[in-house]
């Protein structure tokens, strides 16, 4: 591992923004792994990497659809945002046929599914205060005022010496 930083995030619009700065320096090739209950925020973030990217949006959840490839708007690479809560197992994300060398992606749920696809990554755990899995933990949206948490590894020698 390259390093982990820990931030707290006080609002949708600051998470965001955190988004936007990690999005700025994603390039083709690079995998984000995103961890949190629902409503932790990590489609908020994904929002601010799509808009830190320079991509068409809006960037939305792909709950139902598994995945949306968001094209640049110039001179950028797309944005592959998954999310693989309902997917059982790594054959089945294979299943999807995604382009990660030719795009940024970014796996909500993605924990276990992803090995052998990259040598760096950045795994970025949301955390609303409280215990991921613990009960009560679980919330129906990302702006319900309560701070996050936010602790994102650096994994990898794509990402010695990057910091957001």
């Amino acid at each position: 591992m390259s390093g982990v930083t820990r931030l707290t995030i006080a609002t949708a619009e600051d998470m965001e923004a955190l988004g936007r700065r990690i999005g700025a320096v994603l390039r083709a090739g690079d995998l984000v792994v995103l961890r949190g209950d629902l409503g932790a925020g990590k489609t908020t973030l994904t929002r601010g990497i799509g808009d830190g990217m320079g991509v068409r949006g809006p960037v939305t959840s792909p709950t139902f659809v598994l995945s949306r490839v968001h094209p640049p708007v110039t001179g950028s690479v797309p944005l592959v945002h998954v999310d693989a809560y309902r997917l059982a197992d790594a054959c089945e994300l294979d299943d999807l046929d995604l382009d990660f060398e030719g795009a940024a992606t970014v796996v909500e749920w993605g924990d276990g599914l992803l090995d052998g696809i990259s040598d760096s990554w950045l795994h970025i755990t949301i955390d609303r205060g409280r215990s991921l899995g613990e009960p009560g933990s679980r919330g129906e949206g990302d702006d319900d005022g309560t701070p996050r948490d936010v602790e994102i590894a650096f994994i990898g020698p794509r990402w010695e010496g990057v910091t957001l």
